[in-house]
């Protein structure tokens, strides 16, 4: 793993995913409560693997993929960037138990790694996908300075995108409907 892919904020550490932690992806994708709104829905153990295998794979072609969650080393789940099947782009994922929900871990890492996407790894577009009725995951992406550009229907659900565009002429800068932010005190790009 290359040491400049491990991203550091406030509260959390954000860490490619690797073979150490199959056990713990495979009890969180296998878990309805988490994974039954995501895309693919719940995971077998053996999906999860074969999912572990993928992401390892982008990290290689890419230098961009998913992360662990974790706060004092304790496990609260996934974020990342993935192409979606759809065609619609690289988009932000992210996945957390129950109860590691409502303290901001969220915001935190997604707002960790959207920045790490534009300024990083240069990549000038990232989207991500919320069900209309998921108001939770809608104000994280909104908090980060993402923006609604688009919705669709899949299995008769209402599913909003999101986007987060770099700078035109300054590959890697922040959307200019974001503030800077600093990723030591942990604090994520703010809207106006």
């Amino acid at each position: 793993m290359n040491p400049a892919w491990v991203v550091r904020t406030g509260r959390l550490l954000l860490r490619p995913v690797g073979w150490e932690d199959l056990s713990e992806l495979q009890a969180i994708k296998g878990d309805p409560r988490v994974f039954a709104v995501m895309l693919g829905g719940v995971r077998t153990p053996v999906r999860a693997a074969e999912e572990l295998a993928e992401d390892i794979q982008a990290w290689g072609a890419r230098g961009v993929g998913m992360w662990t969650v974790r706060e004092d080393g304790r496990f609260h789940g996934i974020v990342g960037l993935m192409d979606r099947p759809d065609g619609r782009g690289l988009s932000l994922r992210f996945a957390l138990w129950p109860e590691s929900q409502g303290r901001g871990l969220a915001r935190e890492a997604a707002s960790a790694v959207l920045r790490f996407a534009h300024e990083r790894a240069g990549i000038a577009r990232v989207v991500a996908v919320a069900r209309e009725e998921n108001t939770a995951s809608r104000m994280v992406l909104g908090g980060i300075g993402m923006v609604e550009c688009g919705a669709f229907l899949r299995d008769g659900h209402r599913m909003l995108v999101f986007e987060s565009v770099a700078r035109e002429g300054r590959p890697g800068a922040l959307p200019p409907n974001a503030k800077a932010w600093d990723p030591i005190g942990g604090s994520g790009p703010q809207t106006p």
